[in-house]
């Protein structure tokens, strides 16, 4: 952990309890989970369909939920939150109090381009900072450079997408532009566009950011929820591209966070 997440959850401390993860989510410090896992609007009740997980609610709050997933002697430490950048980074951040070892983003993600389809299970070559939540992070709100291009530990990203096809599973590279608004992204598709990123959405930026200064491997699973090149959208899906993002939802990440979990 870099000595700037520790100055963070020093900070939050001064103002509020010790035991703030346990207070949230309910996450036993004493612990050491195999992975933690963030996921903006996703419970795991909802999208764990495998019966062979046991999956316990540890804590349940208006928009915030805590759950512990079990399989073959594995604990998973799983986070709902809100959506956007603000939201993952309050919440990430206090999880600073627990140990892990590896770090899992999951969520929905839209295409910008037909090369990206609806079902498609996707990954961040980098991600645009587009949000302004990310400024926080550093040491003066006033340094904050938007639309700066944030990396992953790329040496990991590619030992998880080699992971990934020995399960029969194609997780795809391609940058990300992360967004503040979905419903004004529409206003400002042409501008998006021209960082000529192949996705958007509101939280990996964020993500990686924090994984740098928490020292541990960490990778974003995220599924294409719908596609504004081709036309498909994100409310009004038909039949079929539902029953393809709900397959790369509930039955191929659910067991890549499970084999991620297992990995050395």
């Amino acid at each position: 952990m870099k000595k700037r997440l520790t100055d963070i959850i020093n900070n939050m401390h001064k103002y509020n309890s010790s035991n703030l993860c346990k207070d949230m989510f309910g996450f036993d410090e004493n612990i050491i989970y195999d992975a933690l896992v963030i996921a903006p609007g996703w419970k795991a009740t909802n999208i764990i369909k495998d019966g062979s997980f046991n999956i316990t609610v540890l804590a349940e709050h208006s928009y915030i939920c805590g759950f512990l997933l079990e399989k073959d002697n594995l604990k998973i430490a799983w986070i709902q939150c809100s959506p956007g950048a603000s939201n993952l980074i309050d919440h990430l951040s206090v999880c600073a109090e627990i140990n892990f070892k590896k770090l899992i983003f999951v969520g929905a993600v839209g295409s910008l381009s037909t090369d990206y389809n609806v079902g498609d299970l996707c990954t961040p070559s980098y991600s645009i900072s587009g949000v302004f939540a990310n400024a926080y992070l550093g040491d003066r709100l006033s340094d904050y450079k938007p639309f700066e291009k944030i990396y992953p530990d790329n040496n990991y990203i590619n030992r998880i997408i080699d992971l990934a096809k020995k399960s029969n599973y194609e997780l795809k590279k391609a940058s990300v532009f992360c967004t503040d608004s979905i419903a004004l992204e529409y206003s400002h598709l042409d501008e998006i566009k021209s960082f000529n990123t192949a996705l958007i959405e509101m939280e990996t930026s964020s993500f990686y950011l924090l994984a740098d200064l928490f020292e541990i491997p960490a990778i974003a699973l995220l599924a294409v929820s719908d596609n504004s090149s081709a036309g498909d959208p994100l409310v009004g899906r038909n039949d079929e591209l539902n029953k393809k993002y709900h397959y790369c939802r509930n039955t191929v990440i659910p067991d890549l966070i499970y084999k991620i979990a297992k990995s050395e």
